[in-house]
């Protein structure tokens, strides 16, 4: 059982960045896409972005200033978010779709307010 561990949420002003990162505790082969979920207050858990070896997928939101990155040794993924706005406020999970399961991190928050 793959165990994802995220870190670097926290509170941000208005057109701040942040950084969040991800490490799973097993490894995630290149095909299989690893990256991010937000869910806000009152809302559906939505994608943010997710990276394979061939493709890198992001929602139109966040197209144009958040990037995802792998390190396919190390079996993390990263997001640098920049611009941040208010409605970026969310818990952001991190996940792996492997043949064995779709696995979750616990969350970690990002508030954005000023």
């Amino acid at each position: 059982q793959a165990q994802l561990v995220e870190s670097g949420g926290g509170l941000v002003q208005p057109g701040g960045s942040l950084r969040l990162s991800c490490v799973a505790s097993v490894n995630i082969l290149s095909i299989n896409p690893m990256g991010w979920y937000r869910q806000a207050p009152g809302k559906q858990r939505e994608l943010v972005a997710t990276v394979t070896r061939d493709s890198t997928n992001y929602a139109d939101s966040v197209k144009g200033r958040f990037t995802i990155s792998r390190d396919y040794a190390k079996n993390t993924v990263n997001l640098r978010m920049n611009s941040l706005k208010p409605e970026d406020t969310a818990v952001y999970y991190c996940n792996a779709k492997t043949i064995l399961g779709n696995y979750w991190g616990q969350g970690t928050q990002v508030t954005v307010s000023s």
